[in-house]
């Protein structure tokens, strides 16, 4: 097991970004049927509402369930606590909000993991989660 490049963690993002605006697609076409067909409106608190449970569940389950999401999968990446075991709920949690966080000041808290000792980003730390680059796979398949 490595410690995982930035580019590698890249890749996995991008790969999961295409994911996930599938599944909000999907999502919407439920909404846009619901309404007979009328375009969702921007402020529409139900559908926001629908679209960030969808985006954290997408990342919650697969990190709960396996430590990595389809995207971290193809690019041999997983999360594990400081304890080598996949992070729980709360524990996932509080990595998903960080790692929006971490997006706000340009990607700082992504970039950090350039001059962190630990090549750890913010979310990691505040996780107290790491990245692992495993090149075998996951030790753990669930």
């Amino acid at each position: 097991m490595h410690n995982t490049s930035l580019l590698r963690r890249f890749g996995a993002i991008i790969y999961d970004t295409l994911l996930i605006i599938a599944l909000l697609f999907l999502v919407t076409i439920f909404f846009v049927a619901l309404r007979s067909g009328k375009p969702m409106q921007p402020g529409e608190w139900i559908y926001s509402l629908t679209l960030f449970a969808t985006v954290w569940s997408f990342f919650i389950g697969f990190w709960v369930k396996a430590g990595r999401t389809l995207g971290m999968q193809s690019w041999k990446l997983r999360i594990e606590t400081m304890n080598g075991e996949h992070p729980d709920c709360i524990t996932s949690t509080i990595r998903f909000f960080a790692a929006l966080l971490s997006w706000l000041p340009f990607g700082l808290g992504y970039w950090w993991q350039l001059w962190d000792t630990h090549n750890l980003t913010w979310h990691d730390r505040i996780s107290g989660t790491r990245l692992l680059h495993d090149p075998k796979g996951s030790r753990n398949e669930s």
